[in-house]
């Protein structure tokens, strides 16, 4: 009997939208399941490895502002200029929640498959080297609905 098989299209890059994404994800390849996370737009960021990216001066603006990297995503409501990680991170540690880069490198080692939207890196100017190792492949809308047209489950986050 073969695997049951998710798809996952990760397209917000908010803390608890993260959080929820990744639980689901290592659940589900936990249990057995096939696991395949598509990221794009906002949701590239977590699958990014941090720093500046971009060429041009827009490129290079949304890059400063919005630097990436699992550890500087926010909560989508409450940040208070950061606070809100820190607050959250915090609660989270005192009820025995697993942090976010920890659910991201459980997912890495379930074999989680992460694919990173190509139209996005484009557009957000982020290079396949300013990834996270764990990212499987660079791919389009094709490669998501293949993905997805061989699953039982498909969820946006």
């Amino acid at each position: 009997m073969e695997p049951k098989k998710l798809t996952m299209v990760v397209f917000s890059g908010d803390m608890d939208k993260a959080v929820a994404a990744f639980n689901i994800a290592t659940g589900a390849a936990a249990s057995g399941w096939e696991v395949t996370m598509f990221f794009t737009f906002w949701g590239i960021k977590l699958v990014q490895q941090g720093g500046l990216t971009g060429r041009s001066l827009f490129g290079r603006m949304l890059g400063l502002m919005n630097r990436g990297g699992i550890n500087r995503v926010g909560p989508s409501r409450l940040n208070f200029l950061g606070a809100g990680r820190w607050m959250f991170k915090r609660m989270m540690k005192s009820h025995g929640a697993a942090p976010l880069a920890e659910l991201q490198k459980l997912a890495g080692e379930l074999d989680v498959k992460m694919i990173a939207c190509q139209m996005s890196m484009d557009v957000m100017e982020i290079r396949r080297d300013q990834l996270i190792p764990e990212v499987a492949e660079v791919g389009g809308v094709a490669a998501m609905l293949e993905e997805a047209g061989q699953s039982q489950a498909t969820l946006f986050i």
